[in-house]
């Protein structure tokens, strides 16, 4: 049995076990990190989107609820059953990545790295947090965009086969124009991203800053 195989597993047995013993996971944003309303999304220093994953290969195919809190320090990458249950948690901090799944913990220097090493996955983790907010790498080719400048379809050739992006629609989150689904493929690895929810974060230090500029000006 493959990783991703053994993962899948894992996934059903969660689910089917948390239907059994109801045992939430909550997440919290950290103290210094607060809820703002932004125009732009590059606007935004940080975020933390709620959504679903679906993943297809030829051997395997699952959904799970999607959380990731972006941040220039950190990042936290959660998948969880319908009651929150969490079966798979990747963070990465200060130069080390730790992955817990199936009850164990493994670490490395390099996110990717680790996820494609214990998982099996090739995801691109380092691309996602800009495609999750409609943006472009630097190894991005944009193939076409719709009449507002918006991406519709891109592709990644850092890797071969390359990845291919379609963004299917959009919605506006937190004051910013942001994806709503996306689909990703490379080769016969499919990927479908919604956000349902998507939050524009900033440090509270920063915005009393601004707040204090803001009065300052008016008077």
């Amino acid at each position: 049995m493959n990783n991703l195989s053994r993962f899948t597993k894992n996934t059903y047995l969660w689910l089917i076990l948390s239907t059994i013993f109801i045992s939430g996971c909550s997440t919290t944003i950290p103290d210094n990190l607060i809820p703002v309303s932004v125009n732009k999304v590059q606007q935004a220093s940080a975020w933390e989107m709620q959504g679903k994953l679906a993943v297809s290969t030829p051997e395997d195919r699952f959904s799970t609820n999607l959380y990731w809190l972006h941040s220039p320090e950190r990042d936290e990458l959660k998948l969880t059953t319908m009651l929150g249950t969490t079966v798979l948690s990747l963070s990465s901090h200060a130069g080390k990545s730790t992955l817990e799944i199936d009850g164990k913990t493994y670490t490395d220097n390099d996110p990717q790295r680790l996820l494609t090493r214990v998982s099996g996955w090739s995801i691109p983790i380092d691309s996602l947090p800009l495609w999750i907010t409609g943006q472009l790498t630097k190894g991005d080719t944009l193939i076409s965009t719709d009449n507002r400048g918006r991406p519709i379809k891109l592709v990644n050739s850092e890797q071969l086969p390359p990845w291919e992006v379609d963004f299917k629609s959009w919605q506006t989150q937190s004051g910013a124009e942001v994806p709503r689904l996306l689909n990703l493929q490379r080769g016969d690895i499919r990927l479908k991203l919604q956000l349902n929810q998507w939050q524009a974060l900033a440090p509270q230090s920063q915005v009393l800053i601004k707040q204090t500029s803001n009065t300052e000006t008016s008077l």
